[in-house]
This record gives C-alpha cells, sequence and structure tokens, in this order.
C-alpha cells in the first residue's frame, strides 16, 4: 500500500509537471507571436486594446495591400482649414477701417480674432475625443459649423452678428485643426503620411497668409462688407467640398482597430511620454515664430525700416514657412531626421537673431527672417507626423495638445500685414520710431 500511494505521488507530480511545461510553452509562444505582431509599432498597448490590435496586425498584410491614398480628402480638407485660419485673420489687416466700420474700439475689434485660439483652448481635448470616436461625423460637423459662422456674419452688417458668427466658427476651428493625424491614417497609405500631414499643416497657415493678402487689398471701411462676403463663399464652398469628399469612408488600417474613445483615448494621450515631449518640444520653435511675427515692427522700427517694409517682410516670411512645410518635413521623414531637423531649425533661428541683433538692417531683416519662417514653421508637421506614429490609439486627442501647446494663447494679437500708401496712415511702431530716443533704450521697451 505505501508503494501504490507513492506510485500515484510520483504519477501526480509528472502530471504535474507536464501540464506546467505545456502552459510554459504556451505562455512562451503567446509571448513570441505579441512581439512579432508588435514589430513596427511604437507604442504597446495593453488590455482590451491589445486584443484589437493583435487581430488588426494580423490582417495587416491584407488591409496594407488594398489600401490606396485618397488625396481628393485632403485637397478638401486643406482648403476648409485654410478657409479657417482666413477666418481667424478676417478682421486683423483691417483694423481701424473694422472698428469704424462697426462704430467700435480698436481692442474690441481685436477679440474677433481672439476668440478663435479661446475658444481652442476650450473645445481641443473634448473635439480630439470626437474625432478619435467619431471621424467623418466630426469632421462634418466642424465644416458646418464654420460655414454657419462665417454666415452668420452676415445676418447683419453688426459688431454683435460679427462676434457670433467669429465663435461658431472659432468652434469648427476646434474640429478641423485636430483632425490632421486622424485623417491620414484613414485616407493615405503609410508611406504618404508624412507627405500628407505636411500638405495639410501647409494649407493651414496657408490660409493666415490668404486673409492677410485679402484685408490688404481690400483696404477701406467702406470694403469691410465685401471683404467679410470673400471669406463666406470660401468658408462655404470648401466645407461643401469636404462634406463631399467625406463621403469616402476612410479605409482599415491597424491603426484604426487601436484607436480608443472617451476618456481614454484622453488618458493614453497625456500618459504616453513621447507626447508630452513632443508638447514641450513643439513649443519652443512655434513660440519662438509667434513672438518674432507679433513684434517684428517695433524691434526692426529702431533700425529704421519703414512699417510697409516690415509688413511685407513678415508676410514674406509667412509664405518661407508655408513653403517649408510643404517640403522639410517630407525631407525629414524619408531620412528619419525630425528630431536632428527641429534642433537644427532653433539653432539657427538663434544664430538669425544674433546676426540681426549684431547687424540691424533692412536686408539683414529680409534675409534672417525668411529663413527663419522656412526652418521654425515645419517644426509642427514634424510634431504632428511623430504624434501619430507614437499615439496610434489617440492621435487627434495628442494633436489637440500639440496644438495647444504651439498656438497663439489669447492676448496674443496677429501682426497685420500693411502696404500703407501715400495716404495710408502709420502704425504704432512707426510713430515710436518718429518719436523715439536712443536706440539702447527704445529696444529696451519691447518685451517679449
Amino acid at each position: 500500500m505505501p508503494e501504490l500511494t507513492t506510485d500515484r505521488r510520483r504519477a501526480r507530480g509528472a502530471a504535474a509537471v507536464g501540464v506546467g511545461a505545456v502552459a510554459t510553452v504556451v505562455l512562451i509562444r503567446r509571448s513570441e507571436r505579441r512581439r512579432a505582431e508588435s514589430l513596427g509599432r511604437h507604442t504597446p498597448l495593453t488590455g482590451a486594446n491589445e486584443n484589437a490590435r493583435v487581430a488588426a496586425t494580423t490582417a495587416a498584410p491584407h488591409v496594407e495591400q488594398h489600401t490606396k491614398s485618397r488625396w481628393s480628402v485632403f485637397l478638401a480638407y486643406g482648403l476648409l482649414a485654410a478657409a479657417t485660419q482666413a477666418l481667424f485673420v478676417n478682421y486683423a489687416p483691417v483694423t481701424q477701417d473694422a472698428a469704424r466700420h462697426f462704430g467700435v474700439s480698436i481692442g474690441a475689434i481685436g477679440w474677433l480674432s481672439q476668440v478663435f485660439p479661446l475658444i481652442y483652448v476650450l473645445l481641443a481635448i473634448p473635439a480630439g475625443i470626437a474625432l478619435d470616436r467619431f471621424l467623418r461625423p466630426a469632421l462634418v460637423v466642424g465644416a458646418v459649423l464654420t460655414a454657419s459662422g462665417a454666415f452668420l456674419r452676415l445676418v447683419a452688417d453688426d459688431f454683435t452678428w460679427a462676434v457670433i458668427g467669429q465663435v461658431v466658427a472659432a468652434a469648427g476651428q476646434s474640429f478641423i485643426l485636430n483632425a490632421i493625424p486622424g485623417l491620414a491614417v484613414g485616407y493615405l497609405a503609410e508611406k504618404h503620411r508624412a507627405t500628407g500631414i505636411a500638405a495639410a499643416s501647409s494649407a493651414t497657415f496657408a490660409g493666415m497668409v490668404l486673409g492677410h493678402l485679402l484685408g490688404a487689398f481690400l483696404p477701406g471701411e467702406s470694403r469691410i462688407h465685401a471683404l467679410t462676403l470673400i471669406t463666406v463663399l470660401i468658408a462655404m464652398d470648401a466645407g461643401l467640398c469636404l462634406v463631399g469628399a467625406l463621403r469616402l469612408p476612410p479605409q482599415p488600417s491597424p491603426e484604426s482597430a487601436a484607436v480608443t474613445s472617451g476618456l481614454r483615448a484622453l488618458r493614453a494621450a497625456l500618459g504616453n511620454r513621447r507626447v508630452r515631449r513632443l508638447c514641450g518640444v513643439v513649443a519652443i520653435p512655434m513660440g519662438t515664430f509667434i513672438a518674432l511675427a507679433t513684434f517684428v515692427q517695433p524691434l526692426l522700427a529702431p533700425a529704421g525700416v519703414p512699417e510697409s517694409t516690415a509688413g511685407l517682410i513678415l508676410a514674406l516670411t509667412m509664405i518661407a514657412g508655408v513653403v517649408g512645410c510643404a517640403v522639410v518635413p517630407v525631407w525629414a521623414d524619408r531620412r528619419g531626421r525630425e528630431v536632428q531637423v527641429m534642433g537644427s531649425a532653433i539653432a539657427c533661428t538663434a544664430g538669425a537673431c544674433l546676426h540681426l541683433a549684431l547687424v540691424p538692417s533692412t536686408p539683414m531683416a529680409f534675409l534672417m527672417l525668411l529663413g527663419t519662417g522656412f526652418v521654425l514653421l515645419p517644426a509642427l508637421p514634424l510634431v504632428l507626423s511623430l504624434s501619430e506614429r507614437h499615439a496610434p490609439e489617440a492621435e487627434s486627442t495628442a494633436a489637440g495638445l500639440i496644438w495647444m501647446a504651439g498656438v497663439p494663447r489669447p492676448g496674443r494679437r496677429p501682426v497685420p500685414i500693411r502696404w500703407t500708401g501715400p495716404r495710408g496712415s502709420r502704425g504704432v511702431a512707426a510713430r515710436r520710431g518718429r518719436h523715439r530716443g536712443p536706440r539702447g533704450r527704445c529696444c529696451g521697451r519691447v518685451r517679449i
């Protein structure tokens, strides 16, 4: 009997060892399979999202084989993104004329632009969460709000309806700007996503240039209504184009299966160390560019640069930035040098500011500021492209955080781009230059 008991114990021990060995083999195989399935992905997921990603990755070869880029959607999106920024700076180049037209102060006209960054800060995260969960419906909402806000300004030719329209359009901007990475994932092949993000970002800044140029070529109190009407037509046509293009559904991809929704998207974005670093990185080049654009006229006035010339320099700087957004990110993505490019841009900007401080003159301002715009503005599409890779489960929410880190805060007014003619009035910077004292004291009054 004791021998039988010993045999049974040995049999049970052998069975337990066998079960343990089988379980170990299964765990090792599962670990190897998960490791193989996560190749090429930068951000590992856990929980329910891991299962979704495993399923999507298993089918990834089939999906990628039939994926093609739908550039028509990105073209329509670029038109609407440009329209939102044209609305943003609609009254900035004609501040004094608009104040006389509406019968309000210049400070009140400034709020027609201020509401855009203010509303964006309030709606960036909710809009990003909505885009992560419902990309096409959220984009349609943004297009409708933008077009409706632009149209509301025509209800009555007074300041109240202008404010209402700008607020509604600003709410639509939150959905439009955050959609760039999600739109790239849904409608572009992986090899074209960096190009698409660069093109969309370039269109955004091109809209600012368009808004300033419209104001520059339509000056005068009597042309405020015409200026408003033109931007209304642009916004409505662009919105219709995007709504029509969005009839094409986004194509399935491994990234679309990994997307989370609701507060989980916000937690995923905030908990992602790379996203937090990108938010800190983008604040440096974008903040520097905004500071230079905001104070370019008073900074150049002590060197004897007229206000009209400073406005021309700023216009060309923004155009150089638009070109840089379309070229630099694509080059950096193909060579995998996004971080190095941003570091070089910051170093070049520091050198440009030093040259401008040592040799303040009109030719130096043209040369240095154009180069600064070309290398600084591409930082935004570079960071958006990196966020799409590092936060595939919450790319729109991450884009909202990045935009908030880089966009102008309320209280910073866009600098008007003006070409003053013989009957044009001189601005604040020129008046300071006309009454300035020694150069050192004048420069000391400008604080960034």
